[in-house]
């Protein structure tokens, strides 16, 4: 019995010490398996490839710079058609729209009444040229007399004045009646230019003219037509002291007429005049410019664009605008180097040109920067660099 408890103690020290063997195999397979893990790099064991971007070279070319301001169109004259005597409206002789040679007939007012003063007008005049008459012929019987003492002075003092005063009532009654046919006349409302009359704003039979002075409708000259563009002071004061003679250099400048549609007016504008004044409120000071107008298309109202040429930029280094970002008014793109590694940079833009910003300051000639997939970098990145084809 001794020693069969002896053999069980033996057998079961053994399957302890199996245990624990097994135990710590398997504990220090785990911990090595930490530790290799802990050791690797994250991501090496399936590294993303670099990101594909679209790249393009800093080019270099002698380029227009252009300048846009928002305009408005006038007419070169605008008159503005009131009566200028009352009456009623019989007639109207133009169709709305159309162009209308100087002293066409717009209006008509009705002329009798007035024929009427100018009749009355006449007969008053034909009574005091009577009455001249006779007071002539009076003081033609007495200057003899008077002569031969057979008259008294008075006699003579008062036929002179007779006639004086006669005279005195034929020029005022010859006043009222080029008065009163001047009056007629007025009842033919005609334009005092050339051009297209607008919209009549007085019916058949409304009673017009003064006091009311109503406006009958407006005729404007547009061939040429008046561009306005407000400019700022500042803009104005570059200008001038660009040349010692501003408006002569100016006059030479061809400006484009950029309609709303987006084309271009055939015809080239000239500088005309600026304003006398700045506008206080905006701090901009209208010039005007003149634009042929052969076919009256272009009509006062219309809104447009005005591009004037300002400088040509020689050796103007460019990118594609897409490669320029905007970090609140700081311009940034991404200059890749030659291991394909991006630098972020911050660079100095000028106008733009066509799809291109003009870089002042920042990039080199042969330079390249990512126009396409600018998001998907950063400083340090590698990037896989391609051609960048602009997109239409």
């Amino acid at each position: 019995m001794a020693l069969e408890g002896k053999g069980d103690n033996v057998k079961g020290k053994a399957v302890l010490i199996l245990v624990l063997v097994t135990f710590v195999a398997v504990f220090s397979s785990v911990g090595y398996a930490e530790e290799k893990k802990a050791e690797m790099p994250k991501g090496q064991a399936a590294p993303p490839p670099p990101p594909e971007v679209e790249v393009a070279e800093v080019t270099q070319k002698a380029i227009p710079v252009y300048q846009e301001y928002v305009a408005t169109m006038d007419g070169l004259m605008n008159a503005t058609i009131l009566a200028q005597v009352q009456g009623y409206l019989i007639k109207q002789n133009y169709r709305e729209g159309d162009f209308v040679k100087k002293g066409t007939a717009l209006f008509e007012i009705d002329p009798r009444p007035f024929e009427a003063s100018l009749d009355v007008a006449k007969a008053v005049l034909a009574r005091h040229q009577s009455v001249l008459q006779t007071a002539k012929a009076t003081l033609e019987r007495i200057l003899p007399l008077a002569e031969a003492r057979a008259v008294s002075q008075k006699d003579k003092d008062d036929a002179i004045g007779r006639v004086q005063s006669a005279e005195a009532q034929v020029l005022a009654a010859q006043a009222e009646v080029r008065k009163a046919e001047l009056d007629l006349s007025f009842t033919k409302i005609t334009s005092p230019i050339d051009g297209i009359a607008g919209a009549a704003k007085a019916q058949i039979g409304d009673l017009v003219g003064p006091p009311q002075a109503s406006v009958l409708t407006t005729v404007s000259t547009v061939d040429p037509i008046k561009v306005y563009v407000p400019i700022s002071e500042r803009e104005y004061l570059q200008a001038a002291g660009r040349t010692k003679a501003p408006k002569a250099e100016a006059r030479k400048t061809q400006f484009d007429l950029v309609l709303t549609d987006g084309s271009t007016w055939p015809q080239k504008g000239t500088f005309a005049f600026a304003d006398r004044q700045v506008d206080p409120q905006t701090g901009t000071i209208r010039v005007a410019i003149l634009f042929p107008n052969p076919d009256n298309l272009l009509r006062p109202g219309q809104y447009a664009k005005v591009r004037a040429l300002m400088k040509t930029e020689k050796g103007a280094l460019m990118v594609p605008q897409r490669a320029v970002s905007d970090l609140q008014g700081i311009y940034q793109v991404a200059v890749v180097e030659g291991d394909d590694t991006v630098k972020m940079r911050n660079v100095k833009v000028g106008e733009r040109y066509e799809g291109f910003w003009i870089i002042q300051e920042g990039l080199k000639l042969g330079e390249r920067v990512v126009a396409e997939g600018t998001q998907k970098v950063r400083e340090g990145v590698k990037v896989n660099p391609k051609p960048y084809s602009a997109k239409q």
